[in-house]
């Protein structure tokens, strides 16, 4: 490995316009990774063969393993997460009560007043949950799920708070999901658990996109409910793991560093931001020569 820091550059292509790129998760998630679809394509196609199946440690909205599961590129999936509000929507969209959620979302009567009330109720079950949980990913500002996040003001274009509930296209999300159930596995856990207990299997892929918390940042604390995490030792227990796998990390010094004490490639790629902004993320593999092809 040549690249000693994150001095160097590297001319890429400009930001994926992800207007292009298939919807197929309902969540709208803070550090989604939609902007990153045409890049996991070029993985899968440089693998010898694709892989029997690809987990997601850190499953969030889960939108890399819908893309490898329903391109192809894979015959099964396994999600894992953490959170418990987020699981009770995978859970439900996998399971018996996924047209009863679909449903539920098409029929709601949408207002300020039948929101507040709906987010104000203790769910009875878990579709219940699962509801409330996309509902308030829906409203609350950037989609953010975490403690202290809020209603959404303006809106998209000014639309306020409905600017983003689409129940067509989150019932169409949910069934189409529903119909792939077969080939997705969910598991709500540690992420980390699961690396370490698949570490000998070869023909399973890793798609890892921990919360940015590392050197200091602090939007993984902002994000995400459960953001605490050891980058020490995720390295560790990645660089054990016997397959293939890509990472995807906020660009820092500190991380590259350790990236690269493990032996990792890194490239810097670039993507836009929920506000246009253009940025670059830290891509992380054995062998990343398929990004700069």
């Amino acid at each position: 490995m040549s690249q000693q820091s994150l001095s160097y550059s590297t001319e890429l292509t400009r930001p994926v316009n992800v207007a292009s790129v298939p919807k197929r998760s309902p969540f709208r998630y803070p550090g989604g990774k939609t902007w990153l679809v045409p890049w996991i394509r070029r993985w899968m196609h440089s693998l010898p063969s694709y892989p029997s199946r690809i987990i997601e440690p850190f499953g969030g909205g889960g939108i890399v393993s819908l893309t490898v599961i329903c391109e192809g590129f894979t015959s099964k999936a396994v999600i894992v997460e953490l959170d418990e509000d987020i699981a009770s929507v995978w859970q439900t969209m996998l399971g018996r009560d996924a047209e009863w959620l679909a449903n539920r979302i098409l029929d709601f009567p949408f207002s300020a007043s039948s929101v507040e009330k709906m987010l104000e109720m203790k769910p009875k079950s878990m579709r219940d949950r699962a509801f409330q949980t996309i509902l308030r990913n829906r409203v609350y500002h950037g989609g953010i799920l975490a403690p202290g996040s809020g209603l959404i003001k303006n809106g998209e274009n000014g639309n306020g708070l409905g600017s983003r509930w689409y129940p067509k296209t989150l019932y169409k999300r949910i069934m189409n999901i529903h119909s792939v159930r077969d080939r997705i596995e969910f598991v709500e856990g540690d992420g980390m658990d699961t690396i370490k207990d698949i570490s000998q299997d070869k023909d399973t892929v890793l798609f890892i996109d921990p919360p940015y918390t590392a050197a200091g940042k602090k939007a993984g604390k902002r994000l995400y409910k459960y953001h605490e995490l050891d980058h020490e030792r995720l390295f560790a227990l990645t660089n054990s793991y016997r397959g293939d796998f890509l990472m995807t990390y906020d660009i820092s010094e500190e991380i590259a560093q350790i990236a690269l004490s493990y032996g990792f490639d890194i490239e810097p790629i670039p993507m836009r931001n929920t506000h246009l902004r253009e940025m670059r993320e830290l891509l992380i593999g054995r062998d990343l020569s398929w990004a700069r092809d």
